[in-house]
C-alpha cells in the first residue's frame, strides 16, 4: 500500500472514530475510485436524530480527524442549521444527515455505481 494509500486508510478510520464517538447511525462507506470523471475517492455517509447530534458528531470527526492525522477539512457546510453537514476532505467527502434528509437526498442511491460498504459498529 502506497503512502497516499495509507494517508487515506488513516483518514477514513479517523472520521469513523469521529462517528462511531457520537453515535452516528447506518454508516457507509462509498468507493468512489472506479467512477469516471469522480473528484474524490471515498463518500462516508451516516445519519443521526437530531440536529444536535449532527453537530456533535461534525465537531467529533473535526477534533478527531486533526488529533489523529493534523488535517482540517477544506470545506464545510450545513453547519448553520445541521440537517445534512458535509465535511471536505479533499479525497475523503463526509456527509452527516438528519435521517429524513438522508432518506430524501438518497446519496447511496445517485451513487449507486460506487462500491458501497457498510462499516462494523453500526446501530
Amino acid at each position: 500500500m502506497s503512502d497516499n494509500n495509507q494517508e487515506t486508510l488513516l483518514l477514513i478510520n479517523s472520521i469513523l472514530e469521529g462517528i462511531y464517538e457520537k453515535k452516528g447511525e447506518n454508516i457507509v462507506k462509498l468507493d468512489m475510485r472506479s467512477l469516471e470523471n469522480s473528484t474524490f475517492d471515498y463518500f462516508i455517509i451516516c445519519h443521526a436524530q437530531a440536529g444536535t447530534q449532527v453537530d456533535s458528531i461534525a465537531e467529533s470527526v473535526n477534533v478527531t480527524v486533526k488529533r489523529i492525522t493534523g488535517e482540517k477539512p477544506m470545506h464545510k457546510e450545513g453547519l448553520d442549521n445541521c440537517f445534512w453537514v458535509l465535511l471536505d476532505y479533499g479525497n475523503v467527502i463526509v456527509h452527516i444527515f438528519m435521517e429524513e434528509y438522508r432518506d430524501f437526498y438518497n446519496l447511496e442511491g445517485l451513487w449507486a455505481d460506487a462500491e458501497v460498504e457498510v462499516m462494523k459498529g453500526n446501530n
